[in-house]
């Protein structure tokens, strides 16, 4: 069973930005929206490349290099070139801390 991992600060970030953390060695771009922390991989599913520096329009992000938009809260793809829901992580905040748990193969 995977573990909980500490990420940043629950402080670290203001409502409407993110932050790319290593989450084992992957990629994950922590959201804050309305005071609550979602978390997806750090990847387009159309080509591989990072979205975490695309526009956040309310709970949606949009691929800086061909448009492709994803719902932050779930990972999954709302507009083409992707048709590939992104990688979507457990996030919980404890003590003070955001973690995320990798459960991919659980």
């Amino acid at each position: 069973m995977t573990n909980w991992i500490d990420v940043i600060d629950e402080n670290a970030i203001a409502n409407g930005e993110n932050l790319v953390v290593d989450v084992d060695g992957t990629d994950v771009v922590i959201f804050k929206i309305d005071d609550k922390y979602y978390a997806l991989e750090d990847v387009c599913t159309h080509d591989g490349g990072e979205i975490a520096s695309g526009i956040l329009e309310g709970d949606q992000i949009i691929c800086p290099r061909h448009g492709a938009r994803f719902c932050v809260k779930t990972g999954e793809v709302k507009c083409a070139p992707a048709y590939e829901n992104i990688n979507c992580f457990p996030i919980r905040i404890e003590k003070g801390r955001v973690q995320v748990k990798d459960n991919r193969w659980d």
